[in-house]
């Protein structure tokens, strides 16, 4: 069993949390709970009235629960967020954190097969009970779907040509872990992009396999329902499609399009900007190598 330490190193913990501004005797949410970094320095700001609830579907977080009657850990995918917090009976929050993708603690362990440093079989999965894993998507899904895949959450430009080769690389024998989804992939991975484009295809994989947009969708437009007015939203995202989705979202409360002006020409939005946007400091990236790519988006409801 891992230890706490050992799990996961927060990132950005003090911006995260300073975003919440958090009331002494508030309710708190954080969606992403893993070591427990972010909801620890939440707690430590929280007075004997206040309580936090976290979400985190990975059995393996498990281990870090909080030893505290203000602490509820919430075993689930975070895409439930307003059902699990109606059935502990709150309907409305003062925060909400989330430090979106994938825990150091599931790129360390090879056997998840997150990461492109070990040969692992082909999983990817944030929680075992998932019935999708990458396995099905390399040797299961049809070369379009391989190709949308790739294209869309890999943003690569030659995902259809990679599709091609894994469906005819299949034929002969299934693709069952990374070395051999390596060798077959191995025209698209020059020696010195090879590791940059293996996270790209990772990446798209891996958001399938656990559908992280469409859970970022749900959890945003939830988000949006059980903050109080006056709530705030601190969330960290790794990657642009993730980062796109947040910041569309705390502009104008859409995915897609634009707000209906009023006869004056005005829209009505649901959040407003606290901070433009944060990242973190070249120190926190020496000692912290997850925390490079990393993006803080804070918006405060109206």
């Amino acid at each position: 069993m891992m230890t706490k330490m050992e799990y996961h190193n927060p990132v950005l913990l003090k911006e995260t949390v300073d975003g919440l501004n958090i009331k002494p005797d508030g309710i708190y949410v954080d969606v992403t709970f893993g070591g427990g970094g972010h909801s620890r320095e939440i707690m430590r700001r929280l007075g004997p009235n206040g309580r936090l609830f976290a979400f985190d579907q990975d059995e393996d977080a498990q281990a870090n629960v909080i030893d505290d009657e203000r602490f509820v850990l919430i075993p689930e995918n975070f895409r439930f967020i307003k059902r699990f917090l109606r059935f502990h009976g709150v309907k409305a929050v003062d925060g909400i954190l989330a430090d979106l993708g994938v825990s150091s603690h599931q790129f360390d362990v090879p056997e998840r097969g997150f990461s492109t440093r070990f040969e692992a079989e082909l999983d990817m999965r944030m929680s075992k009970k998932n019935e999708l894993n990458a396995f099905v998507v390399v040797n299961e899904y049809d070369e379009a779907d391989i190709k949308r895949v790739l294209v869309d959450y890999g943003e690569l430009k030659n995902g259809g040509a990679m599709a091609h080769v894994i469906v005819e690389a299949r034929r002969n024998e299934p693709i069952k872990n990374s070395e051999q989804l390596k060798k077959v992939l191995s025209r698209f991975l020059p020696g010195h992009k090879s590791n940059k484009i293996l996270a790209q295809i990772y990446q798209a994989i891996r958001i399938e396999v656990n559908q992280e947009m469409d859970v970022l969708k749900e959890f945003l437009e939830q988000s949006l329902e059980i903050l109080k007015v006056g709530g705030r939203l601190s969330v960290i995202s790794y990657h642009s499609l993730e980062d796109r989705l947040v910041k569309r979202f705390m502009r104008n409360g859409m995915f897609q399009g634009e707000p209906e002006r009023d006869m004056f020409g005005n829209f009505e939005v649901p959040f407003k900007s606290i901070e433009k946007l944060i990242i973190p400091t070249d120190e926190e990236i020496a000692i912290n190598n997850r925390a490079r790519s990393a993006k803080l988006r804070v918006a405060e409801k109206k």
